[in-house]
């Protein structure tokens, strides 16, 4: 039998390996000249925008809700279809998360929906880009303006995807990136966010560490409620590494997503009933390849029958607001259920720089085969 072929796995070269082991070297091993410089390079990436690192991409988009002065009393919009830290940093601030179901194509919030959920109470939007792609950006912050509304783009899977030619993050207002290990580019865990500003991201910065504003030998000034957010150098060390494939690992992605459109052939949909991810090669990254299955069988059937085959196959994404947590907010089944039908039946198949074609083939036929039977 082949060997498992997992659903990611994150592709560090020597180089990369070399460049940390000469950090635990130097002595420095937290926030410092690596950090420096790997926000110096995404800075530049993003057009000059002022960016700062985190050891998360999900404190990113909370202290993106602090700097924009969100908080008790205030409505955030957000699609039920993320990981569950979206709706996380809304309650971290105190403000309340209200879910808009999502396109039944794109399984990125409906913007129509969008319009329509927002209030006199509504001050911010998360919109999400599932798998790297991004939603129709124009119309979102046409949205906003209308309404003067911030936006914090959950981009944690899109870096490398872009909008009308322009990197995501080159423009908008707080965009936030994941780097943790299974994205297409990592730094094990960790995150940016691309600020507007240098008063924000001085603020940014104050956030990430305690609050703690420095002043030389006269000592600090703790003025802001912060936490323990700072990157590392070793961490910083792997981005670097990462940082410098990212158009390399962006094209095989694209690569690897085209194989497997011509692979399953124009008849799949037709025949097994399953949808296929929209085949955006322009903008799209390419993240994850996400499949909704037919509902005759369960995610977890096809999912141990795949495991069978040696396929790993992901799972991205159940429905926030089913949650215990949320539930207890007064979300309940049938309020969304486009989002409830996706995240019942949406699954990731394998999908990382380091695959080649006949492991996307591979995944096909097995795929088929499951499905058929």
């Amino acid at each position: 039998m082949n060997e498992f072929l997992p659903f990611s796995r994150p592709s560090i070269d020597e180089a990369t390996i070399a460049a940390v082991a000469e950090t635990l070297r130097s002595g420095w091993i937290t926030s410092g000249p690596k950090v420096q410089e790997f926000e110096r390079q995404l800075s530049e990436y993003f057009g000059g925008r002022p960016v700062r690192t985190f050891n998360s991409g999900t404190c990113t988009m909370e202290i993106a809700l602090r700097i924009a002065g969100i908080g008790h009393g205030d409505e955030v919009i957000t699609t039920p279809i993320s990981w569950v830290a979206t709706a996380n940093v809304i309650l971290e601030v105190g403000a309340t998360p209200v879910f808009a179901d999502i396109n039944p194509i794109t399984r990125n919030i409906d913007l129509d929906k969008v319009e329509a959920a927002i209030t006199p109470r509504t001050k911010a939007i998360i919109p999400v880009y599932l798998a790297g792609k991004p939603v129709d950006m124009d119309r979102l912050y046409k949205i906003a303006a209308r309404h003067k509304l911030r936006v914090v783009e959950d981009a944690a899977q899109a870096i490398g995807s872009t909008w009308r030619g322009k990197p995501i993050g080159s423009f908008g207002d707080f965009v936030s990136f994941s780097f943790q290990a299974n994205k297409n580019i990592t730094t094990s865990e960790g995150g940016c966010l691309v600020l507007n500003n240098a008063e924000e991201a001085a603020l940014a910065e104050k956030y990430r560490l305690q609050g703690v504003t420095r002043s030389g030998y006269d000592g600090i000034e703790v003025d802001v409620l912060g936490g323990k957010f700072n990157m590392t150098d070793i961490a910083a060390a792997i981005g670097l590494g990462q940082f410098a494939q990212l158009n390399v690992i962006t094209t095989q992605r694209r690569k690897l997503a085209r194989h497997y459109f011509a692979t399953l052939g124009k008849d799949f949909e037709a025949q097994t009933g399953a949808q296929l991810p929209p085949a955006d090669f322009e903008n799209t990254n390419w993240h994850l390849f996400q499949i909704v299955l037919p509902e005759r069988i369960t995610r977890a059937d096809f999912m141990a029958r795949m495991k069978d085959k040696n396929i790993g196959i992901g799972y991205h994404y159940a429905p926030i607001h089913l949650f215990k947590l949320y539930r207890a907010q007064g979300f309940k089944e049938g309020m969304f259920p486009i989002a409830e039908r996706v995240g019942r039946q949406i699954v990731s198949l394998p999908m990382f720089a380091a695959m080649n074609e006949s492991d996307v083939e591979r995944t096909c036929v097995a795929m088929c085969e499951v499905l058929e039977n």
